[in-house]
């Protein structure tokens, strides 16, 4: 829906859209109902319909609001990179550190990425992500900071790295300490050799 909202009508879309995701990470998307989101809220079921056609147009809401909330932290955090590996390295770090202190919003699109209804949505997310990515990485190779290749394919892989780190802190094996960050990012730039050219 796109109704112009006030402050206060766009404060209880957010407040819709956090219950939601939390409650959906939980419990799952399709068990948790319209009703128990407005409960949990203490509204009327006119309220979140106001705000949303559905269930699925409430999840396709949260999965946007988190990708442009992670792009703003990755650009904020790139901003000041006087070279593009210093952006890169800063863009990995911000992706998991956005990542890891929202993993509602992670386990989300875990979720959605295996529902035929909303797949679409995160492939053409991934594909963004690539394409950030790609941007700084093609940049590197032209600067001779790193070596000529796909950067398409680079891209691809530092976010798989970015994506098992996360998984791995989601499913309580590992705990995202700075020095897990910190290896993370350099196993990214560096690979299993741990070399800086």
């Amino acid at each position: 829906m796109d109704r112009k909202l006030t402050q206060r009508g766009e404060e209880r879309r957010t407040q819709l859209m956090e219950f939601a995701a939390a409650r959906f990470a939980q419990k799952g998307f399709h068990p948790t109902s319209v009703a128990e989101i407005v409960e949990g809220i203490g509204v009327g079921k006119g309220v979140f319909y106001w705000y949303f056609d559905s269930k699925e147009a409430l999840l396709r809401a949260i999965l946007a609001d988190a990708q442009r909330d992670l792009r703003r932290r990755q650009r904020a955090a790139i901003t000041d990179g006087a070279t593009p590996m210093e952006r890169i390295e800063r863009g990995i770090r911000a992706s998991i550190q956005w990542s890891v202190n929202h993993t509602d919003h992670f386990r989300l699109v875990q979720f959605a990425a295996t529902d035929e209804q909303f797949r679409a949505g995160v492939l053409k997310g991934q594909q963004v992500a690539v394409r950030d990515a790609a941007v700084h990485i093609t940049e590197a190779m032209e600067a001779g900071e790193i070596a000529s290749g796909d950067a398409a394919l680079l891209a691809q892989f530092m976010i798989g790295v970015h994506t098992y780190l996360v998984l791995q802190v989601v499913q309580g094996q590992i705990e995202a300490t700075d020095a897990v960050i910190d290896a993370a990012v350099s196993f990214c730039l560096h690979g299993v050799t741990g070399q800086r050219s």
